[in-house]
């Protein structure tokens, strides 16, 4: 059965009553609008964890662009029908002025992380999550939080975030879902009219075109080639590709620099934005 909660006094006591029997907690932090690859996380959690909790909140002070914010889908019913299904013990599901009963500042030295691709486009975007993040990890107390690849730049900085405040938990990464195409599953692909979604399987096809092309080109030759096909649709406005280290997100200049490379890329198409990445060397 599936606890519904709403408040933070709620969730500490639902959680007191059950901690003593327990071995582990899992927290798989969302703003919901959730599909398979929010499910993927809840159900790994619930196979490694004795009890799972879900949160949906959808957080305004990680949008930057308030009609960004407006928009972002918030189907709770379905939402919760489907969590019912994926072994998860309980939602937690605020409202904003439960997370932020008052005026708060808050701030987090992140370093190059915050300059660079999602930290560029979007700025301030990391704060806000950081911030609620750290709530989340306060309230639950977990011992594993799970997280989507897709949002790799915020895995490495919710990892930050864990080492600056020395918070006794296990982050775990877990796969990118992809649609049959390839298109990375994404809460904002429902904005996506039939022709745009058609050609938003250029960003998976960008990626797996630059893996292929690693061993006999150099990564700023295989870039060029992952631009050059997304530069092919007329819908599609790169923000940025790059090819980086997996644990830094500086730069590869050759493909012997790093063990792990990743490569990043962020588009708009129409008045919808997506992200996605793939993993070169790991």
């Amino acid at each position: 059965m599936l606890d519904i909660l709403k408040t933070r006094a709620e969730l500490t006591r639902f959680l007191n009553e059950r901690r003593s029997g327990i071995s582990s907690i899992g927290l798989v932090p969302t703003m919901g609008a959730l599909h398979e690859g929010h499910l993927s996380l809840v159900t790994r959690s619930a196979e490694e964890n004795d009890l799972t909790v879900c949160s949906i909140f959808v957080n305004p002070t990680q949008f930057n662009d308030p009609s960004d914010l407006a928009r972002y889908p918030r189907p709770v019913e379905s939402d919760i029908r489907k969590l019912t299904k994926t072994g998860c013990d309980l939602l937690f599901m605020p409202d904003a002025e439960e997370i932020y009963p008052e005026e708060e500042s808050w701030h987090m030295e992140l370093g190059e992380l915050e300059r660079v691709m999602e930290g560029k486009f979007r700025p301030g975007h990391y704060q806000g999550v950081t911030q609620v993040v750290k709530k989340l990890f306060d309230l639950v107390a977990p011992d594993r939080a799970y997280f989507g690849q897709k949002d790799y730049q915020q895995f490495l900085v919710i990892g930050e975030l864990v080492r600056q405040f020395s918070i006794p938990l296990e982050l775990v990464c877990c796969p990118t879902q992809r649609e049959a195409d390839g298109l990375a599953m994404s809460s904002r692909n429902i904005h996506l009219s039939p022709e745009e979604r058609k050609e938003a399987v250029l960003l998976s096809k960008a990626l797996f075109l630059i893996r292929s092309l690693a061993n006999e080109m150099s990564p700023a030759e295989a870039r060029d080639k992952g631009l050059e096909l997304l530069g092919s649709s007329p819908l599609i406005q790169v923000e940025y590709l790059e090819i980086a280290h997996a644990d830094t997100l500086r730069p590869v200049t050759d493909w012997n620099e790093a063990s792990r490379v990743i490569a990043l890329v962020a588009v708009r198409i129409g008045q919808t934005r997506l992200i996605d990445n793939l993993f070169i060397k790991h």
